[in-house]
């Protein structure tokens, strides 16, 4: 019994001393504590939709090999700065240059041939005007005339006959020397080589694919790809200011306009994406291909402006976001409601037409948008 009461009596004390700490800490966290505010300032303003990119070169060509063959030199290096009509690469002109000599061996011999014909053309012709004049004179006979007329039609189709060989081997010498001239790659444009494919001694195949040697830049001007999320694409418009900085200079904006954003998203990892494509002069080089970059649309912007923290702001309803009511400290130490015009804002300023003034202190709402820190209902917090 005398157990048992103790044990009773160690409860009661338990939730006594348990009671007591409690209505301290209640009434403890009912003490009011002075409201966080930060001061009306004047400042600049912008509203962006950030983005990343990467830099690609505004204009580049793919240079491949038209013809089979081992390539027998390579005349440039990766980075070499190229002109169009510059020699690049040679293949081995061997087998070409065989087929060129085949094509006007057989031309010149043709050619000879049609001289023989066009002679005997010449003879048929004078026999079958002879036949003519003879039968005016009855001087010969109706065969003979028809006979001499056969040979002169004979010999015309032969003539035309080996003027239509004459064209097909012109044609096919014109092929051939093509080929020939294909063996020495020539750069079709001005600009950088940025890669090589191809190997000095490597044999080329262009019957299964037409191999690529290399690739010829345009690095004056870089175009930068900046990935824009879907929810954000709706406030990009074409011409809008855009700048964007490199991972290696944080401290150096790169400045252009918005050119144009591509219609057909990309997904990766289930999100939507578009391409929002700009460009930007590069004159001194130290933009590269693939460079990683931090892209920056302006979506509007405001200079020495009244500005307040979007902390400070209670909408009265989601739709109405050109005005807002803030609470102003006056020299009392009181607060006193105020409603605000709004202009542009972002996540963490926003501008003020009208309805505060620079120096004035606003109170911030901490209580994620219900109120001020004195309006919070107190929380009963018990610790044993």
């Amino acid at each position: 019994m005398k157990k048992s009461f103790s044990i009773w009596v160690v409860a009661l004390l338990v939730l006594a001393l348990a009671g007591t700490l409690g209505y301290a800490q209640w009434f403890g966290d009912q003490t009011p504590s002075a409201p966080v505010t930060a001061e009306v300032q004047r400042g600049d303003l912008s509203s962006l939709v950030t983005a990343t990119g990467i830099l690609q070169p505004s204009d580049h060509v793919d240079v491949g090999a038209q013809v089979s063959g081992q390539l027998e030199v390579i005349h440039v290096e990766v980075g070499d700065q190229v002109k169009a009509g510059d020699l690049l690469a040679e293949i081995d002109p061997t087998v070409y240059l065989a087929q060129v000599d085949a094509s006007r061996a057989q031309l010149r011999n043709q050619q000879a041939q049609l001289k023989d014909r066009q002679a005997q053309l010449t003879l048929a012709r004078i026999q079958h005007q002879r036949q003519q004049r003879l039968m005016a004179e009855n001087a010969t006979s109706r065969e003979a005339v028809q006979s001499a007329e056969a040979g002169l039609h004979s010999a015309q189709a032969q003539v035309e006959a080996l003027k239509a060989q004459i064209s097909q081997t012109e044609s096919s010498l014109r092929a051939d020397e093509a080929n020939l001239d294909y063996a020495r790659i020539y750069a079709p444009m001005d600009g950088t080589v940025v890669s090589i494919d191809s190997r000095q001694g490597q044999t080329l195949n262009t019957n299964q694919q037409a191999p690529t040697l290399m690739r010829i830049a345009n690095l004056a001007t870089m175009t930068v790809q900046a990935r824009v999320s879907e929810a954000d694409v709706n406030r990009l418009t074409p011409d809008m200011k855009v700048y964007f900085t490199t991972l290696g200079d944080a401290r150096r904006r790169w400045h252009s306009r918005l050119r144009k954003v591509e219609p057909t998203p990309v997904v990766e990892n289930n999100v939507v994406l578009y391409n929002a494509l700009f460009d930007i002069d590069n004159p001194e080089g130290r933009l590269m291909t693939q460079m990683t970059t931090q892209v920056f649309f302006v979506q509007a912007e405001a200079h020495d402006v009244v500005l307040v923290p979007v902390s400070a702001l209670r909408f009265a309803s989601p739709e109405q976001v050109d005005r807002a009511r803030v609470k102003v400290l006056n020299a009392d130490g009181q607060t006193e409601p105020r409603t605000v015009q709004l202009g542009v804002s972002d996540r963490i300023q926003a501008e003020i037409i009208s309805g505060l003034e620079p120096g004035e202190r606003v109170v911030l709402n901490l209580a994620a948008g219900t109120g001020d820190q004195s309006e919070r209902r107190p929380r009963m917090r018990m610790r044993f």
